[in-house]
């Protein structure tokens, strides 16, 4: 009998039903490219976050009382380094997969001479890898550099080739914008660099490439290949921090307790702490793989992530919250017209001998197939939609997780459900006889 009544309610009442329908649907599709965006996002965005740089600096034991913004200007024979040879280990911890890049980092203050101008200035270089190759067990083809984690860097001109050693007389570099700017020197010119120290001293030839601009201290530095710079000053196989880019996860209160202090946790909160990738994790397990480092998360950049990331997804609940009260109030616009219109029905139902919970049973399961309905559209629009969103926002389509399926299928019944109580509850005050008599 029920399932009777519920195909003649489809079949004489199918515009209203479409009405609800299409008002499942809206709030669906809008739900499940929301979800499917929210569970998505954290990966997306810190990739897309890792475009203002490096999130860890490596530096050795002796570095550790340094500021991070602060330049040494210890000369370089009382300096400590670290070694060339330990730059693999970046990627030898139980996170590799989240390492981005890294790329070392060595400075100094040199005497450079411009041939067509004549003088000579002291100015700052820094070596490092723009996009060089190294060897990393179980990569073959790994190369790393300031172009993968620092991808904001903006060059005019041609960027410097390093992914091989490059023993050639004229060594390309990069010159930093504010630094062209007050030395008046272009792409093209030459410079030769001199160093010395105690008893040693040497020269390279350099040729600008392109001009630089990072809105950082790079702009008034002279960027060269390490090896360049090694050679230079003496320093083969040494260099003096590495910057590491990492896809790290919000800090929460764990991770919060960890930065005070690791050993203070206990045993179980320190394996979840060390098995997730919060970027003070990391920074611990890279200070295990390198000798004599202590290493540091760039704070600044690591909390801007999480806290950018986390004020996303509240966002998308409150639209998410919003879409389930909008879509709850249509459906109970609906049902009360309907439940108006068919109080003749309803008061002969009850004539009949029907009980209140038949009646309101008969418009539940109306809702509830509406809601499915609806949810199974929803969720196949939401899919393209949250496709459309990915490549709008990130250039690559987001990952459309299953479980946001069921889950909005869930969120459908229940807002149907929500939206047709309070109009069943109206059922209760009909009476047969004056609904019959039309006074109602």
């Amino acid at each position: 009998m029920l399932l009777r009544m519920l195909l003649q309610s489809w079949r004489y009442n199918i515009k209203r039903k479409l009405l609800a329908i299409i008002t499942i649907f809206l709030a669906a599709s809008l739900i499940s490219a929301l979800l499917a965006v929210s569970i998505d996002i954290g990966d997306k965005m810190a990739k897309e976050l890792k475009s203002y740089g490096a999130n860890i600096l490596i530096q050795p034991a002796s570095s550790a009382v340094l500021s991070l913004n602060n330049e040494n200007k210890t000369a370089l024979s009382a300096q400590d380094f670290l070694e060339q040879k330990e730059l693999p280990n970046v990627k030898d911890i139980f996170w590799r997969n989240n390492i981005i890049g890294f790329a070392p980092l060595l400075t100094a203050d040199v005497k450079a001479y411009h041939q067509n101008q004549q003088k000579e200035q002291y100015i700052n270089i820094l070596g490092t890898f723009f996009d060089h190759q190294i060897a990393v067990p179980d990569e073959d083809d790994y190369h790393t550099g300031q172009r993968i984690i620092s991808p904001y860097w903006k060059v005019i001109g041609e960027w410097v080739d390093d992914m091989q050693e490059d023993n050639t007389a004229i060594i390309p570099a990069l010159i930093g914008e504010q630094l062209a700017k007050s030395t008046l020197w272009h792409i093209g010119d030459q410079l030769t660099l001199y160093y010395k120290e105690s008893d040693f001293s040497s020269k390279i030839q350099v040729q600008i490439k392109g001009i630089l601009t990072t809105g950082g201290k790079e702009e008034q530095q002279l960027i060269l290949p390490l090896s360049a710079v090694q050679n230079l000053l003496n320093l083969q196989g040494k260099i003096q921090a590495i910057k590491v880019s990492a896809l790290t996860v919000p800090e929460n209160e764990l991770s919060r307790k960890a930065r005070i202090n690791a050993d203070a946790l206990s045993a179980e909160d320190y394996d979840r702490w060390y098995c997730t990738a919060y970027v003070s994790s990391i920074s611990h397990q890279l200070e295990e793989a390198i000798s004599g480092a202590v290493v540091r998360p760039i704070w600044q950049v690591a909390a801007s992530e999480g806290v950018v990331i986390e004020k996303i997804q509240l966002l998308l609940a409150v639209v998410t919250l919003a879409a389930v009260i909008a879509a709850a109030m249509g459906i109970a616009s609906l049902m009360t017209a309907s439940i108006m219109e068919r109080s003749k029905e309803i008061g002969l139902m009850k004539a009949l001998g029907a009980y209140q919970w038949q009646i309101a049973l008969l418009f539940y399961w109306e809702a509830v197939l509406s809601a499915l309905i609806g949810g199974v559209i929803g969720c196949i629009a939401g899919w393209g939609l949250a496709k459309f969103i990915g490549i709008a926002l990130f250039n690559t389509p987001l990952d459309f997780t299953w479980i946001v399926v069921p889950c909005v299928l869930l969120l459908s019944i229940v807002i149907a459900i929500i939206g047709t109580w309070l109009p069943t509850y109206r059922i209760t005050k009909l009476y047969p006889i004056e609904v019959l008599y039309g006074r109602k």
